[in-house]
């Protein structure tokens, strides 16, 4: 065997699936931004990059196609890598502000990526408003999105007057600080009670994943009906026509909101009743309901699909080698309907966990990973086939991103702000990211600029949904008589003159799921709260 042929690397059939996703008008790239509070030194980034970056293999590996098309892809050593093809600088015209940089980004969410190097690129913008910024794109056959997110955040320091990045005297640990801080996401876990432990820590302290990889294992252990669930898969029917479906074109754009604090989400998620997933998703649902109403689509019952990934990793790479284990993609898809044809926030929210708790109760993701398995493996003429026809059940993808909840550093420079999208395959035009970070929320958009030319519309109707519901749960209108234990109760005949916001003091009769006096407020005239209620 050459030293040539020694130094290739087979394809994953998921990886491969992945590779050949990439279309002109839909291209299978994670394209990520990095906000920083200055102008970095851009000799210190670029060694920072080299030797944190540079230890993955992956990043100097190029693609070497199967004669005739027939069999896997490989990965070679590039032997003419240059690194200044990947890191290159730039600069935005003024005023060089967010709008400005968004243009840019959306920009190069069009071009594809030259598939005679290594499948990764940065550009440094260097006056980005007071400080500068890093547009990361890496191909999705190279990892996916949480692990490409954990390398990516491995470069960093949490100490801003940390030294110089030296070369490594060793390999480096897969298990560096993105390790520490993202566990729950991605951390290797042979055990699913430890899987299910770390997730809740997360749940705890910052954004949770939308489903946890311990339930989709604890589904499959108990032998539910895998079956069923592939028919679901392969015999759902295609989503609802909207104006947010259609052919893709080449143009893209992309957009995110301005960070929201974490607190003020829990603090609406603790008068409602839910978690900061829950309340995120239900003011994206109310969003894309506003913004259908407002181009004049009629919302009443109305769901809308999306794919979401589920990290699988946990369950899938417990045995798995540990050079460049995070490396490849370990997550399946599942679909949940948005219901945004339901106005009142709280039965939204009810219908949202409703739905979410039955997806994670079953195998879904698991066969779906399977099923993109299966992809890889068929010819690429067939594997288009069938992701078109999988593409036509869904309108968008939505992914979270849990972050750390500190500041980070690279290259000396603060992160001020963290964004990431992963690609809207088979001719999506909606792509969702929610992301945490330095105890703030943001949520990202790429969309077709075709079918879906002003995200920021859907941005702002976001941020609109989440004043909506912090006033939903304020307690007591000024002026109104408060309630308390001693003070006696309104008669029943009468109490439907009382506003319920108006009484305070009383609790629902109610238990939670931990077993646990419901806290909340009752309805007046009734024993149990306004959550309660719903779920009747």
């Amino acid at each position: 065997m050459s030293p040539s042929e020694r130094d290739r690397e087979l394809f994953s059939s998921v990886d491969a699936a992945w590779l050949h996703m990439d279309t002109p008008s839909n291209l299978a790239t994670i394209t990520g931004v990095l906000s920083f509070d200055r102008r970095l030194d851009f000799e210190r980034l670029k060694a920072t990059l080299v030797y944190r970056l540079l230890v993955h293999r992956r990043f100097r590996q190029r693609i070497h196609e199967p004669v005739m098309g027939l069999g896997l892809p490989r990965w070679q050593l590039d032997d003419q890598f240059d690194f200044n093809y990947h890191l290159i600088p730039t600069r935005l015209p003024e005023p060089a502000d967010q709008g400005v940089l968004q243009n840019r980004v959306s920009e190069l969410m069009c071009q594809p990526l030259d598939r005679s190097r290594p499948l990764w690129q940065f550009h440094y913008v260097e006056n980005y408003e007071t400080g500068s910024a890093l547009i990361c794109r890496l191909h999705h056959c190279i990892a996916d999105g949480l692990a490409l997110v954990q390398v990516l955040l491995d470069t960093t320091d949490d100490d801003p007057q940390a030294p110089w990045p030296q070369p490594p005297l060793e390999p480096r640990s897969e298990k560096g600080w993105a390790m520490r801080w993202l566990r729950p996401a991605i951390e290797t876990a042979a055990i699913a009670e430890q899987s299910m432990r770390a997730a809740n820590d997360l749940v705890h302290e910052g954004l949770e994943t939308l489903f946890s990889p311990a339930q989709t294992m604890q589904a499959a252990r108990k032998g539910m009906d895998g079956l069923m669930a592939l028919s679901k898969l392969l015999l759902i029917g295609p989503d609802r026509k909207t104006i947010l479906r259609g052919k893709c074109d080449i143009p893209k754009k992309a957009a995110w909101s301005s960070p929201v604090g974490l607190q003020d989400v829990k603090a609406v998620g603790g008068m409602m009743g839910g978690t900061v997933n829950d309340i995120v998703l239900s003011a994206l649902t109310g969003a894309l309901r506003r913004y259908l109403e407002e181009h004049g689509e009629m919302t009443e019952g109305v769901d809308i699909r999306v794919v979401v990934p589920v990290n699988l990793r946990p369950i899938l790479t417990a045995n798995a080698a540990k050079d460049d284990s995070l490396m490849g993609n370990r997550f399946g898809l599942v679909f949940l309907s948005l219901p945004v044809g339901i106005r009142d926030p709280l039965k939204r929210l009810v219908t949202l966990r409703r739905r979410m708790n039955a997806i994670k109760d079953s195998p879904e993701a698991l066969v779906a990973f399977g099923l993109l398995g299966a992809f890889g493996m068929t010819p690429v003429q067939v594997e288009n086939i069938l992701v078109a026809i999988f593409g036509l059940k869904a309108t968008g993808v939505m992914t979270n991103v849990p972050g750390p909840r500190q500041p980070l550093y690279l290259a000396g420079g603060r992160i001020d702000g963290l964004m990431f999208w992963v690609p809207t395959p088979a001719n999506l035009a909606l792509g969702v990211s929610i992301v945490s970070y330095a105890n703030q929320v943001v949520l990202g958009l790429a969309t077709d600029e075709g079918l879906i030319p002003d995200p920021q519309v859907v941005l702002d109707a976001f941020v609109s949904e989440l004043e909506d519901m912090k006033r939903w749960g304020r307690p007591i209108r000024p002026g109104a008589r408060q309630i308390t234990a001693s003070t006696p109760k309104p008669m029943i005949p009468h109490a439907k003159n009382i506003p319920p916001q108006t009484i305070v003091g009383a609790h629902c009769s109610a238990r939670t799921k931990s077993g646990q006096l419901c806290k909340n407020r009752p309805i007046v005239g009734s024993t149990t709260c306004r959550i309660h209620q719903a779920v009747k």
